[in-house]
């Protein structure tokens, strides 16, 4: 389930927990195929669903009044996926996630997780852990959308993750940045000719 390089960084992430410890864990997760445009969480969904992305892209999206879908999130390997809106607010999904391309995740209750921490205070720690990645994406996000441009955010995107960009289709990497597909050809010439 996990390779030997991913079983070490959780054992170093989590140092209470012994090996037996994290596959109590990972006892609860089920594997999980999606493929390109299937739907992983639906609007409305009342659940507690978190996933670890093995491999593939999410994407968490919402429509809009005028019917325009915009990109809250896109998650790729290694990053957890869930609706913080079930998780954290115990309320319906307002959002979809959906795989962009062919994707496999570790798809855990989260309800079944908090049972299991519960009656293992060891757990606390993965417990925390999971709540953090949540809330840090959700943070991130804003941040990024208050302190940079949409050039910025660009570049940025494309100085940490430059696998991952290539992998997203233009119209989603544009709502992803909170422009339209135009802008984001604007930004990349720019770019471009700045670089010649």
């Amino acid at each position: 389930m996990l390779t030997a390089d991913k079983l070490s960084f959780y054992l170093k992430l989590f140092p209470s927990l012994t090996v037996d410890d994290l596959f109590k864990v990972l006892s609860l997760a089920k594997e999980r195929h999606l493929e390109a445009g299937e739907v992983f969480i639906r609007e409305g969904e009342m659940g507690s669903k978190i996933a670890y992305v093995k491999s593939g892209l999410m994407r968490t999206w919402l429509c809009n009044e005028q019917g325009e879908e915009l990109t809250l999130s896109i998650t790729w390997e290694d990053l957890f996926v869930g609706s913080h809106d079930n998780i954290i607010f115990k309320q319906p999904s307002r959002f979809v996630c959906e795989a962009m391309e062919p994707t496999s995740l570790l798809v855990m209750e989260y309800d079944a997780i908090e049972t299991l921490f519960a009656k293992h205070p060891e757990f606390e720690a993965m417990r925390h852990y999971f709540l953090m990645e949540l809330l840090g994406a959700v943070v991130k996000r804003v941040e990024s959308f208050v302190l940079l441009s949409p050039e910025e955010r660009y570049r940025k995107l494309v100085t940490d993750r430059p696998h991952v960009v290539q992998r997203i289709p233009g119209k989603y990497l544009a709502s992803l940045l909170g422009v339209t597909p135009v802008s984001l050809s604007r930004i990349r010439t720019r770019i471009a000719r700045s670089k010649r």
